[in-house]
């Protein structure tokens, strides 16, 4: 097997790999995005339809044809959101809604139902309803005077130097009547999306952390110091109130209107302003996620009880991805063995929907989950992580990862080197160069302007690894057909006198790329979680303990492989890449299955061996008996050629 056609079959893998990463990427993103904004428009049909209609009477024409057309757009919208279970529903209310709004219904009626289908919308096309994090409240109020207050005002009431003649005005963010429709994450969709038609204007080039810290900010302008100090008197004199706020998704999903339904006008009005005031109060960050993991898995058996598996799968998947998944590497640190009992219960919940289990097979093992999560609450709640285990967790992720890929690069180094192909060096070097440099900047980029959902990064890491599987395959397969003395002869002869092909320059800077971007991008996630706990002089010198003895490892196998004869060098190098490559095989495809990309089919007899990439899922099973298989019969077929010859 030449190295060239490899060269062709990585280079497409690599690209068709990516183009499916990135289209199926943009196509989530774009669905999600098209079920926000329709999201919006119920929002302000709530909002502002009695400056359109009162009585049965229509008092202004412009807001009418206004909330109209929006009605139209929710309606028409519905049609063309992804198909779920649940769209033929969210389309019957789209168009009941719209009906009573030609029919100039009453104000409570209009809102009941537009607030009713939005919910709806946002159970049947989830996203992230609080931040993942404590909203940084002086920062909102500092993007207010930067970006907002020339036309709201400085202190949000629609008077700004620019507010003068603009069609529609700035939104008084003081008007009480108002303000006690609108919740945290209304105010929140309108930063990200803008409003057509008016001179707001998105600010999704803002971290998704800065415009909620920004929605929190204006979702408080409405609110007393005295409202405040009542909110707090009532939260710590009530204990039942708290049951209400157990999370951030509770303040950025309450409205005061909602909320007075319950407690009166007056006690909304007050806890509404402490909350805002003081998010802290209700939980932390990782008790939010924890909490929509609960949400989710709540929202999945309702599901699953009403037939609609599909959409008891896709809610399945969010609890792990968007609620336990990002604390995982926090988890990790402290309770392992308690990390991957949860990863393997929601496994499990998961594959009991997809083979379409008894309904209470499901509610036990959704229970099960439950508990284990109740635990993940406790222990982080009770241990904080010192400097030891910072130092340990550092150290091990980054030598554990990057042996990984180490192995990998010197292997090609020690390659070229005995080939005496030193030019040819400079490939492998610029693509794990250009590796580390793209890692930093996904640091930079998940630190400070964009968030890495969850899915993203199983995606990631599962197309990297089995496209570094596909290659390791076929150079494995490559370097043992070359472990013959006379296969080496003639390599000598027939590749010596001419110039590495550029196909496969592209094999070795792509491999190096590859192998070492996936092993940073998941040594980066960690470390932001990590990161987030403290302990930095810890964990910059457990990183720069691990680079240490990378760099160790690095030059004795260097000098190793320079020792070995060339026909032990490529026996050991192609047992050594199809190791590598059954194991990134199962790590991929594990991947891709928290990602939901690929099913699972529980074994009760496989083992979990991380290190080994083995899974107990018959779908990882088969991939690397597969890529074993492929193996050996290469290998055999290698072998009876040239002993034939």
């Amino acid at each position: 097997m030449k190295l060239r056609i490899s060269g062709y079959l990585a280079l497409f893998l690599l690209s068709l790999g990516i183009f499916a990463g990135v289209a199926s990427n943009v196509y989530a993103e774009k669905s999600a995005s098209y079920a926000q904004t329709i999201w919006r428009l119920l929002d302000y049909i709530a909002v502002d339809y009695p400056a359109a209609v009162e009585n049965g009477q229509v008092i202004s024409d412009l807001e009418f044809a206004e909330m109209t057309e929006f009605s139209d757009t929710v309606a028409n919208g519905m049609v063309d959101l992804p198909p779920t279970a649940a769209q033929s529903d969210l389309i019957t209310q789209a168009n009941a809604l719209r009906q009573i709004i030609a029919n100039k219904a009453a104000v409570s009626d209009v809102a009941g139902a537009a607030h009713s289908l939005a919910n709806a919308l946002i159970t049947a096309y989830p996203v992230p309803l609080a931040p993942a994090t404590l909203p940084d409240l002086t920062r909102g109020k500092a993007l207010y005077a930067e970006t907002c207050a020339s036309c709201h005002g400085i202190s949000g009431q629609g008077n700004g130097p620019e507010a003068q003649g603009m069609q529609p005005s700035p939104i008084n963010f003081t008007d009480q009547v108002r303000a006690n429709k609108r919740s945290i994450f209304s105010l929140y969709q309108v930063i990200s999306q803008g409003l057509d038609g008016t001179a707001m204007q998105s600010y999704a080039a803002l971290p998704p952390q800065d415009r909620w810290a920004l929605a929190f900010y204006v979702g408080d302008l409405s609110f007393s110091q005295d409202d405040v100090r009542k909110g707090q008197q009532l939260w710590q004199s009530d204990q039942s109130v708290h049951k209400a706020f157990s999370n951030l998704t509770a303040i950025t999903q309450t409205t005061v209107n909602v909320l007075s339904q319950t407690y009166g006008k007056t006690n909304a009005t007050a806890l509404m302003a402490y909350l805002r005031n003081n998010p802290q109060t209700v939980n932390s960050s990782t008790g939010t996620l924890l909490s929509l993991a609960k949400e989710r898995l709540s929202q999945t058996l309702e599901a699953y009880r009403n037939g609609e598996r599909q959409r008891a799968t896709k809610l399945a998947l969010s609890s792990y991805l968007d609620g336990f998944e990002p604390i995982e590497p926090v988890l990790r640190v402290k309770d392992s063995a308690l990390m991957r009992s949860v990863e393997t219960s929601m496994i499990e919940m998961r594959g009991l929907i997809g083979k379409n289990a008894p309904v209470s097979d499901v509610e036990a093992k959704i229970q099960d989950v439950r508990i284990l999560l109740d635990n993940v609450e406790i222990r982080l709640a009770t241990s904080k992580t010192g400097n030891g285990a910072s130092f340990i967790a550092a150290f091990t992720i980054l030598l554990r990862e990057g042996v990984e890929a180490l192995l990998i690069v010197v292997a090609m180094l020690a390659f070229l080197n005995k080939a005496d192909r030193t030019k040819e060096v400079r490939f492998v070097h610029a693509g794990w160069v250009v590796a580390l440099i793209a890692g930093v900047l996904t640091w930079a980029a998940a630190s400070t302007f964009i968030s890495i959902s969850g899915a993203s990064r199983e995606l990631t890491e599962g197309i990297g690894a089995l496209l570094a599987a596909a290659v390791l395959v076929f150079v494995g397969i490559w370097m043992q057909g070359k472990s013959q003395a006379a296969a080496w002869q003639k390599y000598i002869r027939d590749k010596m006198s001419h110039a590495l092909s550029r196909q496969s320059a592209g094999v070795l800077f792509l491999l190096a790329f590859v192998v070492v971007y996936r092993e940073v991008f998941e040594v980066i996630l960690f470390l932001i979680a990590l990161w987030n706990q403290g302990n930095a002089i810890a964990i910059l010198s457990g990183l720069g303990s691990a680079i240490a003895a990378l760099g160790v490892i690095a030059v004795v196998l260097m000098n190793y492989s320079k020792r070995l004869p060339i026909t032990q060098f490529f026996l050991y190098s192609s047992f050594l890449m199809a190791i590598l490559a059954v194991v990134l095989a199962g790590k991929g495809i594990a991947a891709l299955q928290e990602a939901g990309w690929v099913g699972i089919t529980q074994s009760a007899w496989l083992p979990r061996v991380e290190i080994i990439g083995m899974y107990p899922t018959w779908q990882g099973l088969v991939g690397q008996a597969l890529v074993l298989t492929t193996l050996l019969i290469a290998f055999w077929m290698n072998n009876r050629k040239y002993q034939t010859a």
